[in-house]
C-alpha cells in the first residue's frame, strides 16, 4: 500500500535514505564555520588588495610578473569572498572555481617560486607557498574545498 503524503509538511527536497544539505530551505554555506571563512577571505581580499596596489604604483619595474599575480590573488580573493557569501547554486559554482583557482595558483606560483627564484625576486602572496603569511593561503582553499563540499547544494546519503 502506498504510503500518504501530507501535502502540508515542509518540502526540503529529501528522498528516504537522503537528507537536504539546505536546513529549512536557506543556503548554509554562509553560516557557523562558513562565516569565518568568509572573514579570512575577506581579510586576504583587502590585504593582497593593498599590498598589490602598493607594489604596482611605487615599485611596479622591480619585478612586474610577482606583482601582477599579487593582484591576480587579490581578484580571485575578493571572488572568492563574495560567492562564499551569496547564496544558490550559481555562486556555489562560483565558489567552487574561485578555490580551485586559488588552490591551482598557490601550487604553481609556489613551486615556481621555489625553483625559479628568479623570475620572483620580491615575495606575493602566494610565494612560497605562502610563507610570507604564515602558509595561509596554502591552507585556506583546502578549507574552503573541505566546506564547499559538505555545504554543496542538492543531497547527500544519510550517514545513519
Amino acid at each position: 500500500m502506498e504510503e500518504a503524503r501530507n501535502v502540508n509538511a515542509p518540502k526540503t527536497g529529501a528522498t528516504p535514505g537522503t537528507t537536504a544539505v539546505k536546513a529549512g530551505g536557506k543556503d548554509t554555506r554562509n553560516t557557523g564555520p562558513g562565516r569565518l571563512l568568509i572573514a579570512v577571505y575577506a581579510v586576504f581580499a583587502i590585504s593582497a588588495t593593498a599590498r598589490a596596489g602598493y607594489q604596482i604604483l611605487t615599485k611596479f619595474s622591480e619585478a612586474p610578473l610577482a606583482y601582477l599575480l599579487s593582484a591576480f590573488a587579490a581578484v580571485v580573493y575578493l571572488v572568492a569572498t563574495v560567492s562564499l557569501a551569496k547564496p544558490g547554486r550559481t555562486w556555489f559554482k562560483v565558489s567552487v572555481v574561485a578555490v580551485l583557482v586559488e588552490l591551482v595558483g598557490v601550487l604553481v606560483v609556489g613551486a615556481l617560486s621555489v625553483f625559479d627564484p628568479v623570475q620572483f625576486p620580491h615575495e606575493t602572496v602566494w610565494s612560497l607557498f605562502g610563507r610570507g603569511y604564515a602558509f595561509i593561503p596554502l591552507l585556506l582553499p583546502i578549507l574552503g574545498l573541505v566546506w564547499l563540499y559538505r555545504r554543496r547544494p542538492g543531497k547527500i546519503p544519510a550517514t545513519a
